[in-house]
């Protein structure tokens, strides 16, 4: 029966390669793929392709993934198994797609960018010679001090910031409003730009509070690029974007107060998972103080001084 898998498989490889044309290396991944599917169907005794269930495929991919394939390639099998099961469809050799609803294992969850304590602080001392660099340094200041989105950011107006009381009101995610507490520098820094920010207004001028060039609301675009530009003329050497801004806030703040639920509210995640990963972040933090001070990495710095 074997045999009779094999031809099918060539059929629909020809058919990517004359019909879709696909390219060659994109062909022979399929055929890498579906090889490793006739091999499972051989061990589970499955004779046609009409046997095949869902659960089959299920346990196609737990296989792989006890095999230590990668997730990201077992979701492009799954996803070459999926063309095909389509593919006899079409030729009627099946009624249903037994790999339509399986899933992939997921990938491990990407843990967050930061900057620490010195990088972002070589950050924000940037010189303030002009008034598009005081509007600079309040937006960086803003934040790191609060933990904004850039969207949270440029959406802001004046009425929203309270330099007296110390707070920010912003709206976030799904029009929710919550107000965020700004720090001494983020306030000083703010209490600055306004002074300088009527070199910037014209009579059309809204309220927002941070305005572009032109006199109008700042674009998430140009905040990008004015971050990039002051990461550049700091020397820092990784890529830094505004929301980094926002992942330090939320690493360093977790790291010196252990309060998870007090920045799963300054952060306005709505659930707490999404601020759970900044957990894994200190975990990092703690493992490397942990490796810098065993006694092996003291040894291996004695002996590199000597």
């Amino acid at each position: 029966m074997a045999d009779e898998f094999r031809a099918w498989i060539e059929k629909y490889l020809a058919h990517l390669g004359s019909e879709r044309r696909l390219s060659r290396h994109t062909v022979v991944n399929y055929r890498r793929d579906l090889t490793a599917l006739i091999a499972f169907c051989d061990k589970q005794g499955v004779s046609a392709w009409r046997q095949l269930d869902s659960f089959h495929i299920r346990q196609f991919a737990a296989a792989d993934n006890r095999a230590g394939l990668a997730p990201r390639s077992i979701q492009r099998r799954l996803s070459a198994v999926r063309s095909f099961f389509r593919y006899l469809i079409r030729e009627g050799l099946l009624d249903a797609n037994p790999a339509a609803d399986v899933p992939a294992p997921r990938g491990p969850k990407r843990l967050p960018k930061t900057l620490d304590a010195d990088q972002m602080g070589r950050l924000l001392e940037l010189p303030q010679t002009d008034p598009l660099a005081v509007r600079d340094w309040a937006m960086m200041e803003l934040l790191y001090s609060s933990g904004l989105r850039l969207a949270e950011l440029v959406g802001l107006d004046i009425g929203a910031v309270d330099l007296a009381d110390g707070t920010v009101r912003v709206t976030g995610k799904g029009n929710k409003t919550r107000v965020v507490p700004v720090g001494s520098h983020a306030r000083t820094a703010i209490a600055k730009w306004l002074k300088q920010r009527g070199h910037l207004t014209r009579p059309s001028t809204d309220q927002a509070l941070f305005l572009g060039a032109r006199g109008n609301r700042i674009s998430p675009r140009s905040v990008q690029s004015r971050v990039q530009l002051w990461a550049r003329r700091q020397g820092l050497a990784q890529s830094v974007s505004p929301h980094l801004f926002r992942h330090s806030f939320a690493s360093h703040l977790l790291e010196s107060s252990g309060d998870l639920r007090g920045v799963q509210e300054l952060l306005g995640h709505a659930d707490i998972s999404s601020t759970q990963i900044y957990t894994h972040l200190d975990f990092q933090h703690l493992a490397r103080i942990y490796d810098d001070s065993h006694p092996r990495a003291r040894r291996r710095r004695r002996s590199d001084e000597d």
